[in-house]
């Protein structure tokens, strides 16, 4: 649907939270309070109340009701209103898919820094750490800093150069693949990492996500003969850095021999803006751009873990920011 189209008109809470889909109980972490809540939709008690009565999952503690945030987040991203946080932020973090892609083809250098956070540490043990894979598309990985073997937390930093190149995909078979993803009707919402992997969960019931997304289509790419893999990165520049954004993109062996990546949630999601988005998406369908910093993780394994035996995965915490040039 159309960004603008959505915009115009003042859809209730009740068809908001019908237009899409919560989070499944056994993904679901309730831990934004109602005030939170209110301050994310801009909306008044009674709205709560309204979304409440239409299913929105929540718990009650100590006589107040706490959500999930990504359910907050979908319904404040297709409510129509334009002015919840999750509408504001979408537009900030997308403006630059509207601007001349040629700004996402030149190299940008970003300061890396990664705290790994080991949950219920069971002693010192070494970390392991999936590090930017930049050096085969072109980029540059300097001063780096790994984990020590340690307990509790260690950091990772490096400054690491991105670069962009306009290589769109060859393959037409490819290109069919994805052009049947796209128009599928899979609708993005905001889903937990752990839930992400569960690809048939999350296409079951309408929805799709970075990870899910690459996931499915390197998948289909696979059983259409072609090599193909699901690899995890960060998305950059975004609100000042300190933001953790999953991100995955699909690598695939073209029929020219090269490889092309595919970022097909990116492409979904620049649809929804009311700029011309175009050129941007079509960048999305084969070439790199400076603007992702892609991993050695595959698409659904984690950053990092802690070799100590803890039961609880490793937290990891990512700050990239851009380096100004003087």
């Amino acid at each position: 649907m159309p960004y603008q189209a959505e915009a115009a008109g003042s859809t209730s809470w009740e068809k908001v939270a019908d237009s899409i889909e919560f989070i499944p109980a056994e993904y679901s972490v309730k831990s934004l309070p109602e005030s939170v809540a209110r301050e994310m939709l801009g909306c008044e008690p009674g709205d709560v109340d309204r979304l409440v009565g239409v299913g929105l999952p929540f718990e009650e503690r100590a006589g107040e009701r706490y959500f999930d945030a990504n359910d907050l987040y979908n319904l404040g991203m297709y409510s129509g209103r334009s002015t919840t946080q999750p509408e504001l932020a979408f537009r900030m973090l997308f403006r630059f898919a509207g601007r001349p892609v040629e700004d996402l083809l030149r190299p940008k250098t970003w300061d890396v820094r990664v705290r790994l956070e080991c949950v219920e540490c069971a002693g010192e043990a070494p970390w392991h750490f999936e590090e930017p894979d930049v050096v085969r598309f072109g980029g540059r990985l300097e001063d780096v800093s790994r984990p020590e073997p340690g307990a509790g937390s260690a950091q990772f930093a490096a400054r690491v150069t991105t670069t962009g190149a306009r290589t769109p995909i060859v393959s037409p078979v490819l290109r069919e693949l994805v052009r049947e993803y796209l128009e599928a009707g899979y609708r993005w919402q905001m889903i937990p990492v752990s839930m992400q992997s569960d690809v048939e969960l999350v296409h079951k019931l309408g929805a799709t996500s970075c990870i899910a997304a690459s996931l499915f289509l390197a998948e289909r790419f696979r059983a259409a003969g072609y090599r193909a893999q699901a690899k995890r990165g960060w998305f950059c520049g975004v609100l000042g850095g300190a933001l953790d954004l999953p991100h995955a993109c699909v690598e695939v062996v073209d029929d020219d021999g090269a490889l092309r990546t595919v970022d097909i949630a990116k492409a979904q999601l620049a649809a929804r803006l009311p700029d011309d988005t175009e050129a941007f998406r079509e960048l999305c369908l084969g070439s790199v751009y400076n603007k992702v910093i892609p991993s050695t993780a595959s698409g659904n394994e984690p950053f990092g873990r802690h070799e100590c035996g803890s039961p609880r995965p490793a937290e990891i915490h990512a700050d990239i920011r851009a380096v100004r040039r003087s």
